[in-house]
């Protein structure tokens, strides 16, 4: 079998992997009783990530240079990143919920790639001397991790958007800067009592002892903004946020090196670090809205929604940074209609 052919039966098969992946983790999400669906699920991702991996391995053996010049490439390698990711934040939060919103997205990109491409886009081509250097894959390589990092913490903020039904709820998160602990109502709490000693706490009810020594049930005072959600939503949320953090905090350093390698390659290349091309201003723009997060959490202790929505736009910035000036205009990233 010649490469050529290894890397369609691979592409396609990728694509069939991380079909079956996501219904996996939709039926594990609904039936969560249901036995061996969440190793079955995880075992899928993986290989699905092999795959990707000896895709691109072949492809690097057919063209002669690091697999990052085209659209095809990058899209796999994209989602071989998003599959890696993928293993981490769900080893990390132990929750078959990372697949649901995950895999969806690694298997859209993979049929994009596979299925919706030209032939003439998927087929290996020489490259043009600008793009004959080292820093192809130093510069592009960090940067589509990076994007493939932030993709998969901001896919988890969405995700507690969704647990949390977008409403503001405090946690007891352990991520740096955060500070804060869940609303009262879901603490355990001394309530003081003018005559008595006795009291007893609920995550529900509160039980108070007055003068005539009869208990009385009382609910918890529930505020507009802090509406109740079950001690399982709120788990999971806690989950949810504090990997989502984590995840972003490690894409973040990955983007700054890719900007600062794309900076040195750009000089090289065309005599100045910085040009405000299309691609130079998003990717600053990428920059600026999750060191805005960061910063939000880290020194602003913001946790739970805000955060969450910042995360989410996120996820729209680092779409149009890495595809949307593409289809938008050209600059001096267009190499391959990619880079």
């Amino acid at each position: 079998m010649d490469l050529v052919r290894l890397q369609n039966l691979l592409d396609n098969g990728s694509f069939a992997l991380l079909f079956i992946t996501m219904l996996l983790y939709w039926v594990g999400a609904a039936f969560p009783r249901v036995p061996y669906l969440a190793s079955l699920s995880t075992t899928g991702m993986a290989i699905a990530n092999l795959c990707i991996a000896a895709l691109l391995g072949a492809r690097w053996l057919e063209a002669g240079y690091f697999p990052l010049s085209n659209l095809y490439e990058s899209l796999f390698f994209l989602t071989w990143g998003i599959t890696a990711i993928h293993l981490v934040a769900e080893t990390m939060s132990r929750s078959r919920l990372v697949g649901t919103v995950t895999a969806p997205v690694a298997m859209a990109i993979t049929a994009f790639a596979a299925l919706s491409l030209p032939s003439d886009m998927q087929a290996s081509a020489p490259l043009v001397p600008a793009l004959k250097s080292n820093w192809l894959m130093m510069h592009v390589s960090v940067m589509m991790l990076s994007y493939a990092t932030l993709m998969v913490g901001s896919l988890l903020a969405i995700a507690f958007l969704v647990v949390t039904r977008g409403q503001a709820i405090e946690l007891r998160g352990s991520s740096v800067g955060t500070g804060a602990y869940r609303d009262r109502g879901y603490q355990l709490q001394r309530r003081p009592e003018p005559t008595g000693s006795a009291f007893a706490t609920s995550t529900s009810t509160t039980v108070e002892v007055g003068n005539t020594g009869t208990a009385v049930l009382a609910s918890p005072t529930v505020t507009p903004e802090t509406q109740p959600l079950s001690p399982q939503r709120l788990t999971l949320a806690d989950t949810l946020d504090n990997i989502s953090y984590r995840i972003i905090g490690l894409g973040f350093p990955l983007l700054t090196i890719g900007i600062i390698a794309g900076a040195v390659w750009a000089n090289e290349a065309w005599g100045s670090y910085w040009s405000w091309d299309p691609k130079e201003t998003w990717a600053l723009i990428t920059w600026l809205v999750f060191a805005a997060y960061l910063h939000a959490r880290i020194t602003k202790g913001w946790q739970g929604r805000r955060p969450a929505i910042l995360a989410a736009t996120g996820f729209v910035v680092v779409w149009v940074c890495y595809l949307g000036v593409n289809l938008l205009g050209k600059g001096l990233h267009s190499y391959g209609w990619f880079l």
